[in-house]
């Protein structure tokens, strides 16, 4: 027994097999082993308690201490949006993607239209959106956007990435046929990718076929992820991405425990065992092509 084996066993001592779980489902996991050459391509910063540029530069060390090097920032109302464009500009290892969540759709009005291509505008924001179909949500909340709502803003949206020449960064939930209709109406711009992918290898295999990029958070590790990891085995590696979607998804076997960049090994040596290829080569390979897809420098 370690040292923090031993500390963790005292501090369960006189809770029951509840209280120890929910007490853990708080903790965060320990860093992993480090893996050089990791870009996240998605995680929410603001959500992590990244609000200052104190505490940016906190979750951001900590994941380049494990080897992830670069994050992207992304917002999903407007409110977030001016947080994601702030940490961008305070820490040089964070880019930003801004847009309105499918499920703030209605939020559109032409007061944040105007404020949302003023931010695309500024180089340190690379993409646009989270934006897409969420099905989830409109029939467990009142105030998300329906159907045909989301569907005329993720028009918006497309437009503005083609506008900008940046690529958009989907949000897909329950929707998948008419996601994809949506984007085949509309033209989809140059670089187009699928966000925590979350569809079967059929799915899988369209988005590949269109050329999108498929970005997969810690729901690929997860026990019942089968048609998931099938998805993930097909896709090839210049259309793969590693994201974490921090603060949420942690990758097993630490599912429920708060999220963060620091994370990201996990996950991408699950994609690795996945594909049954070398974690350290496929790092190198997903940062290469997190860097390409959203033009981000060297470090």
């Amino acid at each position: 027994m370690n040292d923090a084996q031993g500390v963790e066993q005292d501090a369960d001592q006189g809770l029951s097999a509840k209280e120890i779980r929910k007490r853990r489902r708080r903790e965060p996991p320990p860093d992993p082993q480090p893996l050089p050459g990791l870009v996240d391509a998605h995680t929410h910063l603001a959500a992590c308690g990244g609000r200052t540029r104190e505490a940016v530069a906190e979750i951001v060390d900590r994941a380049e201490a494990v080897g992830v090097s670069q994050v992207v920032t992304v917002a999903d109302d407007i409110v977030d949006a001016r947080w994601a464009v702030a940490a961008a500009h305070w820490d040089r290892r964070v880019f930003a993607a801004v847009g309105l969540h499918p499920t703030h759709a209605a939020d559109l009005n032409e007061a944040n239209r105007a404020e949302l291509e003023q931010m695309v505008a500024d180089d340190r924001v690379v993409a646009v959106g989270e934006t897409g179909l969420d099905y989830y949500w409109t029939t467990r909340s009142d105030t998300c956007a329906d159907p045909a709502t989301q569907k005329d803003v993720f028009a918006w949206h497309i437009d503005l990435a083609k506008r900008s020449g940046k690529p958009l960064m989907i949000h897909n939930r329950e929707a998948d046929r008419d996601l994809l209709d949506v984007l085949a109406a509309e033209g989809s711009p140059e670089t187009v990718i699928m966000h925590c992918f979350s569809g079967d290898a059929e799915i899988a295999r369209e988005c590949v076929d269109r050329g999108y990029l498929l970005s997969f958070a810690g729901t690929v590790s997860f026990v019942n992820a089968g048609p998931l990891r099938e998805a993930a085995s097909l896709t090839p590696e210049a259309q793969l991405l590693v994201e974490t979607d921090a603060p949420f998804l942690t990758p097993h076997p630490y599912r429920g425990q708060p999220n963060q960049s620091y994370c990201l090994p996990y996950t991408a040596r699950a994609l690795a065992e996945v594909r049954g290829v070398s974690a350290e080569d496929l790092a190198v390979a997903l940062g290469a092509n997190a860097r390409r897809a959203y033009g981000l420098p060297l470090q």
